[in-house]
This record gives C-alpha cells, structure tokens and sequence, in this order.
C-alpha cells in the first residue's frame, strides 16, 4: 500500500479522512498523477477520498487536468459510485475543453442533474457543473434554464437551495 492509499483508507463512507492533507502535498504533475490514478481504487472509499482531493487541488490547479481527459470520461461513463460521480461532477467543467467536448461535458452533467436516479448531492453538484460551463459556454443558456424549471417542479429541498444560490450569481 502506497503512502497515498495509507492516507486515504480507513474509516467510512461518510468521512474524507485524510483527504485534505493529501491537497497540500500535491506539488507537481507527477504528485496528482500518483493520486489521479487512486479514482480507478477497487476500494471505495480511497476513489471518493481521492476524488474530493482531486476536486479541491484542481479549483486552483485545472492544468493538472490536462493529461486525464479520456481517464475522466471513462470514468463519467462507467462510475456507478455516487461519491465519486459527486466529484466528477465539479471537475469535469475545469477540463480543457474544445466545443465538441464541451457539448460532451454539457450532456453527461444534464443527464446527471435531471435523472432522478441520481443521488442528490450527485444533482446537485451537476447542477453547478452546468452553471460554471455557462461562464464560457454562454450558448447553453436556454437549455439550462429549461432545466432549471424542470427541477424547480421537483421540489426537492437541496436542488431548490442550489437553483436560488445559482440565481442570485451572474454569469
């Protein structure tokens, strides 16, 4: 067992252990790649603990993205973990995207954000990932605010609070 795994096992799915310390010690390319690799861990809970320190190194470090875009999509298309899709729902938009990926990102955080299958936190978190595209991707606008009223209906408490914090921010 690496140091990395060592840091992030233990414990349950409802805490991210160690996760935060793994954030500070990321310096360069070949440390998140070390940790990017864990999302693919036959252990749960070292994916998701490593996702949401993927997710917070890369609020401020999106280049390191760079090298894993196909890693990313595979793992958006055959991820049945809630833990780690609630993740790859704030990554995926600080991928460096051209158009027709970006139409890629749209569909696979719209389909997340509308099915109710999904896990909240998963919908919720889609729901921001298309907000934050909007910033760049200002054509998918009509669509988003069709999917805002589509999920308004459903009166679910944790989707309408992000739909009001959502409609008080300009993009």
């Amino acid at each position: 067992m690496t140091e990395l795994e060592k840091l992030l096992s233990g414990g349950d799915l409802r805490s991210i252990g160690n996760s935060n310390s793994i954030v500070a010690k990321i310096k360069n390319q070949n440390d998140f790649d070390e940790l990017f690799m864990l999302l693919f861990h036959t252990d749960r809970l070292i994916a998701m603990r490593a996702a949401d320190a993927i997710e917070k190194i890369t609020i401020h470090n999106p280049h390191y993205l760079a090298h894993h875009k196909e890693e990313v999509f595979r793992l958006c298309n055959t991820s049945s973990n809630k833990e780690l899709k609630w993740h790859l729902a704030q990554i995926l938009p600080r991928l460096p995207n051209d158009d027709n990926e970006i139409a890629s990102v749209w569909s696979i955080l719209s389909t997340w954000a509308t099915n109710r299958e999904n896990s909240n936190i998963v919908r919720v978190n889609a729901l921001q990932g298309l907000f934050d595209i909007l910033k760049f991707a200002p054509k998918f606008d009509n669509d988003f605010r069709s999917i805002l009223i589509e999920l308004k209906k459903e009166n679910i408490p944790s989707i309408n609070a992000r739909i009001r914090i959502i409609s008080k921010q300009k993009v």
